[in-house]
């Protein structure tokens, strides 16, 4: 038996009976991790994680006890080195846990390490690293998708039983798609943002990343709920999602919007979802033609809300209180503070995050802020009634997760608007606050594509149900 490629429900049940214990699972990731050459991990925590598969019982043990779990690398973990892939943080190291961290470490899960991620999470192909590119795990000539691409190459490479990661605009759902892994961003609100290193914080969300959408109700339910650390999280009874899975999908009304099958949409991936929907017409489900006529804003709105945001969040990375300073003679020469605070920056930040820091500064400029800021805020609001309006006709939507399969390394690197286009399925569902999951629906040249499941606020449950329906009916 190779227990790197169970999932949480097998392992859990290996656990249970006594076949093995927590440091054989461990013992069997860490040595393979350690073989990869798909550059998943920022930081592997080896003694850490031995220790504690060594100290945990296998009576009564909860689901996730014992389970190997990996991190995005701008979640905090204490004690661990914290980088979200860029030299201003290269040495920090958090003294306190995330909320998601501490709430999965009272259910006894085990940390396996950091995943590699585009820096400060602001791409859509883990190439924009200080450390580095990750590689597809189903062909190392292509990109594994981003900005959590480390985090689904763990899973898809089985490099961790499963994952978290964060999605500012489609940061989980994108590299669920080219990993081929189950990929669900939560309604806003639903789990706590503390200890998440912020990037845009109206559009953050903490996710998971599995292999199957059992185990995406498993870890969401240990994650999500109330923290009165985090001002944005919602007081929302969190429901059993993986007791309440039920695949009888029959009555539900499944939307088609008109908006994403048109000009721009691969048709190699139009007809794996067109072959989806007939799956989910067999098992009892209805399509019905739906439009979100303010899609062809999304990108635009995202663009600017986004960047205002970050260049605000972004602006405490100074060089005096943690984090990478200049060590430049120059620098040393002068007593200016403004120019140590110039170079330190110039040295830590990467292209891409310069220039979308440099974008939003220029957005939140005084002359500027009602054309474009305020705006964007404005067309958000529409988008969110286009959504709003569309669930009274339908019970959820289905879309691709990308309109491409996984590119080439390098491929857009050198051209940031195609770059960007990459999110035009995503970025909506960020905007709105919607929850939303991957699902793996089909190859292309053997390469993964995604489906994409919406859903009304806070009804997780309801998406889990679609796309549990269709993993089942489609599972060989």
């Amino acid at each position: 038996m190779d227990l790197i490629t169970l999932g949480i429900v097998e392992t859990h049940s290996l656990l249970k009976k006594g076949e093995i214990k927590p440091i054989d699972i461990v013992e069997a990731l860490l040595s393979h991790i350690e073989q990869s050459e798909l550059n998943t991990y920022i930081s592997v925590f080896k003694e850490e994680a031995r220790k504690k598969a060594m100290q945990l019982k296998n009576k009564d043990m909860d689901l996730l006890a014992g389970i190997p779990i990996t991190v995005k690398d701008n979640i905090c973990v204490k004690g661990a080195p914290t980088t979200c892939g860029s030299k201003i943080l290269a040495n920090f190291i958090p003294p306190y846990n995330a909320t998601v961290i501490d709430r999965l470490e009272k259910k006894e899960a085990v940390f396996i390490g950091k995943t590699n991620m585009d820096e400060f999470a602001m791409g859509s192909s883990t190439e924009y690293s200080l450390f580095g590119a990750t590689f597809n795990p189903y062909n190392p000539d292509y990109v594994p998708g981003g900005s959590s691409g480390g985090s689904a190459t763990a899973v898809a490479n089985n490099e961790a039983i499963c994952a978290l990661g964060s999605d500012t605009g489609g940061s989980i759902r994108q590299p669920a798609s080219f990993c081929g892994v189950v990929g669900l961003k939560p309604t806003y609100g639903r789990v706590s943002r503390y200890g998440l290193v912020a990037f845009a914080s109206s559009l953050d969300q903490i996710g998971t990343l599995t292999k199957n959408v059992g185990d995406s109700a498993i870890l969401l339910e240990a994650i999500a709920g109330f923290d009165d650390k985090d001002s944005t999280s919602r007081k929302k009874p969190v429901p059993s999602y993986f007791n309440n899975l039920n695949p009888d999908i029959r009555g539900v009304k499944f939307g088609i919007p008109e908006e994403y099958f048109g000009k721009g949409l691969d048709s190699d991936v139009r007809s794996q979802i067109q072959g989806a929907l007939k799956v989910f017409e067999k098992l009892g489900a209805t399509t019905k033609s739906i439009s979100l006529p303010h899609t062809p804003y999304a990108i635009p709105t995202y663009y600017i809300i986004a960047t205002a945001e970050a260049s605000s969040n972004l602006a405490r990375y100074d060089g005096v209180r943690y984090g990478h300073r200049t060590t430049s003679e120059e620098q040393k020469a002068k007593s200016d503070l403004l120019d140590m605070y110039e170079e330190t920056r110039g040295e830590g930040f990467g292209n891409e995050v310069a220039r979308r820091i440099m974008l939003g500064t220029f957005g939140l400029q005084s002359g500027y802020y009602d054309e474009y800021y305020l705006k964007a805020n404005r067309v958000r609001d529409l988008i969110r009634l286009d959504f709003e309006n569309a669930f009274k006709e339908v019970n959820v939507i289905i879309t691709p997760a990308s309109p491409f399969p996984p590119f080439k390394r390098g491929e857009k690197i050198e051209d940031p608007l195609q770059m960007y286009l990459a999110d035009v399925y995503t970025v909506s569902i960020n905007l709105a606050g919607l929850p939303a999951i991957s699902v793996p629906c089909g190859f292309i040249d053997n390469l993964p594509i995604g489906m994409q499941i919406i859903g009304k606020h806070f009804e997780e449950q309801q998406i889990l149900n679609a796309a549990y329906a269709y993993e089942l009916a489609t599972k060989m």
